[in-house]
């Protein structure tokens, strides 16, 4: 366990956890019995360069990102769900937290100047440790916080002046879909409070420096799902309503179905082109004025392999 890394609220916390909207009440210390199936290990499956992300996010070289085990969300068809679906010895590398920023500075040492923290929300003071860690040797790069959004309001107000750029999805309006997409009924009206405190935080303007890598600011991210794009199309207007056409959005077409839901009448094929360019066509009649869209083919690229050093090449 990595229990002296932690300060004494966050061993508390962690000794009966309320860290996520689950509030499981669980001791983390004595096992991965809660939602999330984690410890209060650090729980990391892989720290890696990654160059897929948006263009601001990857910047010129890549960003170093660290991948944890486990989730506080049951997608059914998570890209990451070697990962994502059990916090098991099987897929978390057993390292300790000097070894962890052993290989984040070597990566860092090689001229990338951003890490970014994916699906987070559940290890939240692991992230503090690593992030004090790395401050402690000298180091202070551009920081991700790349999350699902199912995050309280709390959890994202105590990063304020921690946490450079928020990466959120919004995967949901509809209670329904996303109980029987990822088990959690509200998770539509959790992540809106998450994303409107991210809001708060950073505002429109996504800066970047002189090499167009995102420096402080929000980009929302959400995949549009085979035969759902009236929800997508939903999501966007949410966000134009209650958040600001001015966010900076990127509409991922990169779907891939796993083993997982080949027997899924909308989940086991590929997004068609016409539901994609759909949903594109709502955001530009929405007035939104920054944003990435994707080539049709992206869903061959977004394929990880979490056995291997580096997952994405």
């Amino acid at each position: 366990m990595e229990e002296e890394i932690f300060t004494s609220d966050e061993i508390a916390l962690l000794s009966n956890c309320t860290l996520c909207p689950h509030e499981c009440g669980v001791n983390r210390f004595k096992g991965g019995t809660g939602y999330c199936g984690c410890d209060a290990g650090l729980n990391i499956a892989s720290i890696c360069i990654h160059r897929g992300e948006e263009p601001p996010i990857s910047g010129p070289d890549g960003i170093c990102n660290v991948f944890f085990s486990g989730c506080n969300l049951k997608c059914i068809y998570c890209q990451n769900h070697e990962i994502s679906r059990l916090c098991s010895r099987q897929n978390k590398r057993s390292l300790n937290i000097n070894e962890t920023l052993d290989t984040i500075t070597g990566i860092l040492n090689q001229g990338i100047k951003a890490v970014g923290f994916v699906s987070p929300s559940h290890v939240v003071p692991q992230v503090r440790a690593i992030i004090s860690g790395l401050k402690a040797r000298g180091f202070k790069p551009i920081t991700v916080y790349n999350t699902n959004s199912y995050d309280k309001r709390e959890t994202i107000r105590s990063f304020e002046g921690l946490i450079d750029v928020f990466l959120p999805d919004y995967k949901y309006v509809s209670p329904e879909i996303a109980l029987r997409f990822s088990d959690v009924p509200d998770y539509p009206a959790v992540a809106l409070i998450a994303l409107k405190e991210m809001f708060y935080q950073k505002g429109s303007v996504l800066s970047v420096d002189n090499e167009g890598r995102a420096e402080n600011g929000m980009l929302v991210r959400h995949l549009v799902l085979p035969g759902h794009a009236d929800e997508s199309k939903s999501v966007l207007r949410t966000l134009a309503d209650e958040i600001s056409t001015g966010i900076n959005i990127s509409l991922m077409s990169q779907y891939h179905p796993t083993r997982y839901v080949r027997n899924h009448p909308d989940l086991k094929r590929i997004l068609y082109k016409a539901e994609y360019d759909s949903a594109v066509e709502t955001m530009e009649d929405l007035g939104f004025r920054n944003g990435w869209v994707q080539d049709r083919e992206s869903f061959q690229n977004y394929n990880p392999d979490f056995s291997r050093e580096n997952p994405f090449e």
